[in-house]
């Protein structure tokens, strides 16, 4: 495999804001706590020592989770050594996708392993260990009920409400065959199925079946799991929640955040609420509101005093959640962790949350920024070479890929530049010899300049559209070429599945991704065959 870092400056589909963040802007240095270094993570581990985490609690627990799933043994080691002081954590998380969806929930999890390892090796006297964690408590079903395989829209109908974590399995029979005829009867696609139906057909929650088809995937690699909605894990953040439920803490700091953001040109990203914690009952996740002295679960009839508010947290934390703005101090409560690998929108509202952490007494985790990756596959290469096109020019809108290819390739001059710069001195002469008779006569002659420089580029759009017809087999494949190398007109990795290429690679598609994604390295990975 040839492998390309292409600097994120040059990638025009990237945001403002995660370009800067990616290229360590000094704008965004006083939202973060840590240089994104390998030498900086000595500053974080010793930082980390600090917080309370309950090594104890976080193995139990984690190991209770495991005992449904096949041991591996790398995942067996780390759980052994997270109960050590001298273990520690790097993580990345995501929800629930249907088959993982998008490519960069893959990407997500190589670059975490990646990092882990090279802490390892930079850090021999102390462990650290990957972690993914499923985030099915706090998104939208929509978001996760889909994903695209090789052009094909697969979707899992399902209207049970709340918690996508807590959906029954069953309903997926339809969309696991789907599935299967789609992936076709190659050897790869057979075995890459059969992964896939064990869990979601052994589990019948269907955030427990994604954790188990990450854990067959990369369990070998000691990328370790974890469900975040245990009660036990919850029971730890009943503080935390208490305060947020009584004192509003977070929502002036987010705001605060907020406002310095935007007189730096980046807009806000997550919504802080008075109180940022949600209420479940079955199916049903829903907003806690204070009115008056009264606690209110928005849509239903629930409503508690302030000390029948206290006494259901106590008795129950399971049923209450985070949202977005309190998932990440939950996280980094829970596990001895030292930093955060995300994509540039996750990283955005991290940004808003420096003051946060330090009001509740957690320390804040270096902030990294994953890898992106455009994966061009034998196929695709064979067509950019037999088109003598770089990739890099697949960056751009495909009417200008196919001007600047046919002006190339064209044997005859397309350009009236020259032409046109001839007319306009003429026409400046006339001018001249116009105003020395009547002043306004000049501004007549231009006025016909302008009309007949028209002309000219009218003739030169003829001259090229009926060259490109000449092109016409050409065209068409430089337009499907880039709808598969950017679907939609955006990057590959937030459309196609990992499946996409995993079929064509096996298992080497990841020992690939875990060997060149290094996430402290900025700029978009491009691999080529």
């Amino acid at each position: 495999m040839k492998v390309d870092r292409l600097p994120f400056s040059e990638v025009p589909q990237f945001s403002k804001r995660d370009v800067a963040y990616a290229t360590g802007s000094e704008d965004l240095l006083p939202f973060q706590k840590y240089p994104v270094s390998l030498e900086a993570f000595a500053q974080v581990m010793e930082d980390k020592d600090r917080d309370a985490t309950d090594r104890e609690l976080l193995v139990d627990e984690l190991t209770k989770q495991f005992a449904d799933l096949p041991p591996h043994p790398a995942v067996t080691e780390a759980l052994g050594h997270l109960r050590s002081r001298q273990t520690y954590t790097v993580i990345t998380a995501h929800q629930p996708s249907l088959f993982f969806g998008p490519l960069y929930f893959v990407l997500k999890i190589c670059s975490t392993i990646n990092l882990a390892r090279q802490l390892n090796a930079r850090y021999p006297e102390r462990k650290v260990v990957p972690v993914f964690i499923s985030g099915g408590e706090d998104h939208d079903f929509p978001e996760v009920n889909h994903t695209h395989v090789y052009g094909n829209r697969i979707s899992w109908d399902n209207e049970i409400g709340g918690p996508v974590a807590d959906y029954p399995t069953d309903s997926l029979a339809p969309v696991l065959e789907q599935l299967r005829e789609v992936l076709g009867d190659r050897d790869t696609a057979r075995e890459i199925y059969q992964k896939i139906e064990q869990a979601y057909t052994t589990h019948g929650r269907y955030g427990t079946a994604t954790l188990a088809l990450v854990h067959e995937l990369f369990g070998r690699y000691g990328l370790v799991v974890a469900d975040m909605s245990r009660t036990a894990f919850k029971r730890a953040f009943q503080p935390y929640m208490e305060r947020e439920l009584f004192e509003s803490v977070s929502q002036p700091l987010i705001e605060a955040a907020q406002q310095k953001l935007e007189k730096l040109g980046y807009s806000g990203q997550a919504h802080a609420r008075e109180i940022n914690l949600f209420y479940l009952t079955p199916h049903r996740r829903d907003r806690i509101v204070r009115e008056g002295d009264t606690f209110r679960v928005l849509d239903t009839d629930l409503q508690f005093t302030a000390d029948a508010l206290r006494q259901e947290l106590k008795e129950h934390p399971e049923r209450f959640s985070p949202n977005v703005v309190m998932r990440p101090l939950f996280e980094e409560l829970i596990f001895p962790n030292l930093a955060y690998i995300g994509g540039g929108g996750e990283l955005a509202y991290w940004l808003e949350r420096k003051e946060q952490f330090a009001a509740f007494g957690i320390n804040f985790p270096m902030l990294i920024r994953r890898n992106s990756v455009l994966w061009i596959d034998k196929g695709n290469q064979k067509k950019l070479d037999k088109l003598e096109l770089d990739y890099r020019e697949l960056f751009r809108e495909a009417d200008l890929i196919i001007r600047d290819y046919v002006a190339r390739q064209s044997e005859n001059e397309l350009s009236l530049a020259e032409e046109l710069q001839e007319l306009e001195q003429l026409f400046n002469r006339i001018a001249e010899k116009a105003a020395g008779i009547d002043p306004t006569l000049a501004k007549a002659v231009m006025g016909e300049h302008a009309r007949q420089a028209k002309a000219v580029e009218n003739l030169e759009g003829r001259l090229r559209r009926t060259e490109k017809q000449r092109f016409e087999t050409a065209m068409n494949q430089i337009r499907g070429l880039r709808d598969k190398l950017f679907p939609r007109n955006g990057m590959q990795e937030r459309y196609d599945s990992f499946l996409n290429f995993y079929l064509q690679e096996g298992d080497a598609f990841f020992e690939v991704l875990i060997e060149e994604l290094n996430p402290l390295e900025e700029g978009l990975v491009v691999i080529q065959p």
